[in-house]
């Protein structure tokens, strides 16, 4: 859910999207950890002149109390979500092999990396709590009118300083109520109020157990990677396990997307 809350001299309010905060190239990757327990981590491009919080929903199983929620530091990893992206660039077997695409892979050019610094982060387990939190982080009652269906839903709230950034990704781990789906918060609210259509500029990563092999094939209508990633990325990520990626562009209806996992 893409939501920003600021603070203004006159009070807090909450705007989505409004004129001075920009989101661009969304990366959000999920994967279960464990039975019952999902991973996800989020990253996007930033641009605002000041400071701004963003609330992602989680579908958490219902009572999972106030330490439901494992927040997981990333700011080591940067550009997870560009090394991931690189799997999926190497050409087929039948042009070039593998060994010979992994020097190209090594070549591609480091992206600048914005420092931010570290993020502030909470976590409300229900509608109800959110009245617990800084005032910062608070969201008006109208945008629980605009997404109903979230009325029992956890949320974690980050804190972003204000510039032109890449956001290092922000990760946590949670006990979902669905262990036979990953969740990717993708809705969007605009202007307080919900719409059945929404901008998307997302790639969607994820592993299961269904792909372990990186190969020329799809699954599901999803892209597989040529390539296993090395890395685990605080162990959130199966190093030598295939990675997955759905991409969303344009104007697509306005849901959270669920892939079987």
């Amino acid at each position: 859910m893409c939501c920003f809350s600021v603070q203004t001299p006159a009070g807090l309010i909450a705007r989505w999207f409004p004129r001075k905060v920009h989101v661009s190239a969304t990366n959000i990757f999920a994967r279960m950890t464990a039975p019952g327990a999902q991973a996800l981590a989020y990253g996007m491009n930033l641009e605002t002149d000041q400071e701004v919080a963003m609330v992602l929903p989680l579908p958490v199983v219902p009572g999972s109390g106030d330490d439901a929620v494992t927040f997981v530091d990333l700011s080591a990893h940067p550009r997870m979500f560009e090394q991931l992206s690189l799997l999926f660039d190497v050409p087929p077997p039948q042009s070039r092999s593998a060994n010979d695409a992994m020097p190209r892979l090594a070549m591609q050019p480091t992206l600048v990396v914005h420092a931010i610094g570290s993020f502030v982060a909470s976590y409300v387990p229900t509608r109800a709590d959110f009245t617990r939190l800084d005032p910062r982080f608070r969201l008006p009652e109208v945008l629980f009118d605009a997404v109903p269906h979230y009325h029992d839903y956890g949320f974690a709230v980050f804190q972003l300083a204000r510039g032109n950034v890449t956001v290092h990704p922000m990760a946590m781990t949670f006990p979902t109520r669905d262990p036979q789906r990953l969740f990717f918060p993708t809705v969007h609210v605009h202007d307080g109020r919900w719409k059945a259509k929404a901008g998307f500029d997302h790639a969607l990563y994820y592993q299961t157990p269904r792909r372990t092999q990186p190969g020329v094939d799809q699954l599901d209508g999803d892209n597989v990677s040529w390539l296993a990633p090395t890395e685990s990325f605080a162990d959130l990520v199966v190093p030598k396990q295939a990675m997955v990626r759905r991409t969303l562009r344009g104007s697509l209806p306005n849901t959270d997307t669920w892939v079987a996992a």
